[in-house]
């Protein structure tokens, strides 16, 4: 799991989705809901670097699954 989103009660602040980036544009390979005309924050993370990540820590501290890892990775993007 890659994409996910933080939420506070029924806010949420931020979905994370996968992208591809064809011909000078990124395009989204999930359905993301959005009005019209509405600006959003984008930070550019490779994949391949996000996997290297959790794989750097993946059972340091006993077994996770990897889920579990990436939702601790999009809580600490939050802070």
């Amino acid at each position: 799991m890659v994409g996910g989103s933080i939420r506070i009660g029924v806010l949420e602040l931020s979905k994370v989705v996968r992208a591809r980036y064809e011909k000078g544009v990124l395009r989204l390979l999930e359905p993301v809901q959005l009005k019209e005309g509405e600006e959003v924050l984008v930070r550019i993370e490779s994949l391949e670097d996000r996997k290297k990540i959790v794989e750097k820590f993946y059972g340091k501290r006993g077994s996770a699954p990897k889920e579990l890892l990436d939702e601790f990775m999009l809580e600490a993007e939050a802070q």
